[in-house]
């Protein structure tokens, strides 16, 4: 709802937009992302005026939005390198994320400024052929020096994402538990909405990685908390004292992020997101 009296620093305002975007029960990743942007598109425009601060309708200037979204299109606001380099132009839903961002701030001001929203892009979907053919690929091919139970633990998160249509961070809190690979007439995993029935290839990569996952944690002292996805390796030693040994905790969401990026830069030869290969488009 558009606020009835708008704050007059650019900053206050940003910050009111996002908490009352967790007073409407938006979820946490929509949140930072609405955060990362307006932030980005502030201190953008903070640059353009030579400024320490702006006020909201400063901020709001029609200059300052398509300063921001040339700059951005032309990768010249990335923070971090990417798999295309540095200076790669940036995706076009990521044009749409941060279009989408600014009309939902504006209309949060109060203002009947709107920026032109393009139609929604693929995203870099794959066709179903093009999906299963990639699924099965990840499921038996282990690049040279790649790990093989980090492969498969990928392969198995990748299926699960085509299979459910969920995203990797409402796949990653999963306990062993919630998968029945016996049950009949088809497998299926229990998620937060209810049970979901799985496909045969899917279930056979879940089996595997099953499989592997006890040879880990055969290695634990005392009992398997039981975590669905759980570290291949044990990570780095912290503040002088030792990991926790694999199994010991859940793999952390970017670290089934970045697996995923790895593997399949090295098999498919191009950056996916695990969205890409959903089987049913949303």
């Amino acid at each position: 709802m558009p606020t009835s009296t708008r704050p007059a620093d650019a900053f206050t305002a940003i910050n009111g937009f996002l908490g009352e975007l967790e007073e409407r029960g938006y979820v946490y990743e929509t949140r930072r992302l609405r955060a990362h942007i307006l932030n980005e598109y502030l201190e953008h425009a903070l640059g353009e005026a030579k400024a320490s601060a702006l006020t909201t309708d400063e901020l709001m200037d029609l200059v300052h939005a398509d300063a921001w979204l040339a700059a951005a299109a032309a990768g010249e606001t990335r923070r971090r390198n990417t798999l295309l380099g540095p200076d790669a132009a940036a995706a076009y839903n990521s044009q749409r994320a941060r279009i989408q961002t600014w009309n939902s701030f504006s209309e949060y001001l109060g203002l009947r400024l709107r920026l032109e929203l393009p139609v929604a892009g693929h995203g870099d979907w794959l066709e179903p052929e093009e999906a299963h053919t990639l699924l099965r690929t990840l499921a038996v091919k282990r690049p040279v020096g790649a790990n093989a139970a980090t492969s498969l633990r990928t392969a198995a998160v990748a299926a699960l994402v085509a299979a459910t249509g969920r995203s990797v961070p409402e796949l990653h809190g999963l306990d062993v538990t919630d998968v029945d690979l016996e049950h009949r007439p088809f497998p299926k995993i229990e998620l937060s909405t209810g049970p979901h029935p799985l496909d045969k290839e899917t279930a056979d990569i879940l089996r595997r990685w099953l499989v592997v996952r006890g040879g880990i944690t055969q290695q634990l002292e005392g009992t398997d908390p039981g975590y669905l996805w759980i570290p291949t390796k044990p990570g780095r030693p912290r503040h002088g004292e030792e990991p926790p040994k694999p199994g010991l905790s859940r793999a952390a969401v970017r670290t089934l992020h970045a697996a995923h990026r790895t593997l399949v830069m090295q098999v498919f030869g191009a950056p996916l997101r695990p969205g890409a290969l959903l089987l049913s488009r949303p």
